[in-house]
């Protein structure tokens, strides 16, 4: 069975949890509870309450997210290479 590809939201960060958990609201006023993504962990970038992410979420479970990226998904750049 072929893995899906994940669901790209954009959020804001409401509150800081345990474990390196988020509370995050959707632009529709959905709550999901996120984790920040590995490269983001070795790379040691910071995420405070009131941030925008960018996160994916799971087709089969859209309650639990994984944030991919900090700041409005406007202004993201691709690196090629």
């Amino acid at each position: 069975m072929a893995k899906e590809e994940g669901i790209e939201v954009e959020g804001k960060v409401l509150e800081r949890l345990r474990n390196s958990r988020f509370r995050v609201e959707l632009e529709g006023g959905h709550m999901v509870l996120a984790y920040v993504s590995g490269k983001m962990r070795r790379f040691s970038i910071k995420i405070l309450e009131g941030d925008t992410v960018v996160m994916m979420l799971s087709p089969y479970d859209l309650t639990q997210g994984r944030i991919t990226y900090r700041g409005p998904a406007s202004g993201r750049t691709t690196a090629r290479g």
